[in-house]
């Protein structure tokens, strides 16, 4: 006789405690299964379908008799959670393995050879929630949107509102909160589903011993400062995780977990054990870029994560760039940085860096060294702050002779990041703004340099992204010429406008009797938008167009002017980001289409 699986009155959490898994891979079924989901949902479907391991199965290419009988058996749980998650809770499903039901074929008689599967699920009605209640609810605590009477009795928003009702109380410092009854009734009749969740919140606790294991080159005392834990704080699943975001944003741990004492440890402490996996020593990285008329760009470092045992991370770098550049010379640098975790608080990073760096641009070439000491703080994953004090000399030439800068700066800034995939996002955006008071010393002037970097991203579908920058920046009090060449502005090329050649547009002046030559601007206005396609799971093309502006007295005066650039991508996704392929051409400015033909630009990651 056929088995029918038919849920008829159950009245058990257990029963719908099957709706609460997760669905498997998508897949396509091909002749040797027969897949039937009676109704025109097509969104049930999709979701049923999902779920099935014998689609699955035969996606993957199994044709062996034991492995899709197997499949087959697995497949009456996963296809009722498939439903449950849909709010059906009177679902029949029949699955014929060469006319025979499979629940009713035994292990042992197991058939040797399969023609034909068929699959028929009858969703039957759609239940809605009747009386649901978790109780009691710590102050501030929010159920899950839908889970309300009359609305689709979806069995994945009753474990949403168990994990609410818990995480609201653990968030109080309840760290033992436990459901203490449960009570889930299907009513076929009324066709509803009712949940009565009872929560026992346990004693208000607090942190206390932490042990740590794991750590081989990295001392203890380090380990527990960078983590920041506070033994007799009240308990904090969120300071539990910031923990882990400092240790893994130390750079030093691989693997990073916090685990609960079962017991609580009289009167209130609950001791919290974290074991650590330590990353290499060691690690490099190289990377190049090349454009059609900026010519080719190398850049590298090499990093010591842990140098004297406190999480202590030196990172030698250096570039060169413009290589075979049709405008400017070849410009290289290289910087020394050592950081340190948990510097003056558990949130702050204390960085000290030197570099030295020349650059021969078209109208002139400079020498520049800078030494540092900075601190940023970290408020959050997305929000974090900066603070340094910076010196910095420069020695060049230009047309006119000679120049030399001289300046100490106190830089200021801020990061507000909230992209979902650093270096391809599809939606969130990303902020940075900085205001650097300087004190020029001879001929170097004093003022305010002030940028700011925004962008945005948002998703239009599955396989559409458009994407959007804007930058600005501002020199105030100091004159253009007294001013380092390095705290100016210019525009063109990969990262500013694509189609015009690299930093063509900047302003024309006069030092003294000399012959007139270009240099940066005091002012800057920029804006990029993309529309990103996806065209399979690895390739991508995008449409661009950039724009530009430099002035001295003002964003877009006479002095200075703007100029766009337009252009086709191609991206290819890789483990590490997209390789970015970008054509673009002029498209116009108020010193005309100043690009000679075509810009070409190959690198590692989205434009922006």
């Amino acid at each position: 006789m056929a088995t029918w699986w038919r849920l008829t009155g159950w009245r058990r959490a257990g029963a719908i405690a099957l709706g609460l898994g997760l669905f498997g891979p998508a897949a396509q079924a091909f002749d040797p299964i027969r897949f039937t989901v009676a109704g025109k949902d097509d969104s049930l479907t999709k979701a049923v379908t999902q779920s099935s391991v014998l689609l699955s199965k035969e996606g993957e290419g199994f044709t062996d008799a034991q492995d899709l009988f197997a499949a087959a058996r697995t497949d009456y749980g996963r296809l009722l959670e498939a439903l449950y998650a849909q709010g059906h809770y009177s679902g029949v499903i029949r699955i014929l393995i060469d006319g025979r039901e499979a629940a009713d074929i035994a292990p042992l008689d197991a058939p040797s050879q399969i023609s034909l599967i068929e699959v028929f699920v009858d969703p039957g009605p759609r239940f809605v929630f009747g009386a649901v209640e978790v109780a009691p609810l710590a102050p501030g605590s929010k159920l899950p949107k839908g889970f309300a009477p009359g609305d689709t009795a979806e069995s994945g928003l009753v474990a949403e509102a168990v994990s609410a009702g818990t995480n609201g109380w653990r968030a109080l410092g309840h760290a033992k909160t436990t459901v203490s009854a449960r009570t889930i009734t299907a009513d076929h009749a009324a066709r509803t589903l009712s949940a009565d969740i009872r929560l026992s919140p346990g004693p208000k606790l607090r942190f206390g011993a932490m042990s740590v294991t794991g750590q081989e080159r990295m001392r203890e005392n380090r380990v527990r400062k960078i983590a920041g834990l506070v033994y007799g704080e009240v308990y904090s699943p969120l300071e539990l995780d910031r923990a882990a975001a400092r240790l893994r944003r130390s750079g030093i741990f691989s693997s990073v977990t916090f685990t609960e004492a079962e017991e609580i440890t009289p009167p209130d402490t609950l001791a919290i054990s974290l074991a650590v996996v330590e990353q290499k020593l060691r690690r490099y990285s190289v990377g190049a870029e090349i454009a059609s008329t900026d010519g080719a760009s190398l850049s590298g470092y090499w990093l010591h994560r842990n140098l004297l045992g406190g999480g202590e991370r030196l990172r030698i770098e250096g570039a060169i760039t413009n290589i075979g550049a049709k405008t400017s010379g070849t410009d290289y640098s290289l910087g020394v940085t050592l950081d340190r975790p948990a510097t003056f608080s558990r949130d702050t990073t204390a960085g000290l860096r030197l570099s030295i760096e020349h650059q021969d641009e078209e109208d002139y070439d400079q020498d520049i060294a800078e030494i540092g000491l900075g601190f940023t703080h970290y408020f959050s994953e997305q929000l974090t702050a900066r603070a340094a004090i910076e010196y910095g000399a420069a020695k060049g030439n230009d047309p006119a002779g000679s120049f030399s800068t001289r300046n100490l700066a106190l830089p200021l800034g801020a990061t507000w990041d909230s992209r979902d995939v650093k270096t391809d996002p599809t939606r969130g955006f990303y902020a940075d703004a900085e205001i650097k008071p300087f004190l020029g010393f001879s001929t170097t002037g004093s003022g305010v340099r002030a940028t700011f970097d925004g962008r945005a991203y948002r998703a239009l579908g599955e396989r559409l992204v458009i994407a959007g920058r804007v930058t600005a920046g501002v020199v105030a009090g100091s004159a253009l010429l007294g001013t380092p060449r390095e705290d100016l502005f210019l525009s063109g090329g990969g990262g500013s406008v694509r189609g015009q050649p690299y930093r063509s547009l900047g302003v024309r002046v006069q030092r003294g009797a000399g012959a007139a030559f270009e240099m940066g601007g005091r002012y800057q206005l920029g804006g990029s938008l993309e529309l990103r396609g996806r065209v399979t799971d690895n390739i991508g093309i995008v449409g661009f167009f950039d724009i530009g502006s430099i002035g001295v007295n003002g964003f877009n005066d006479d002095i200075g002017g703007w100029h766009a650039g337009a252009g086709l991508g191609l991206r290819y996704a890789t483990s590490v980001g997209p390789i970015r392929l970008d054509v673009a051409l002029p498209a116009g400015g108020s010193r005309g289409a100043s690009g000679s033909g075509a810009q070409v630009y190959i690198g590692l990651g989205q434009a922006f």
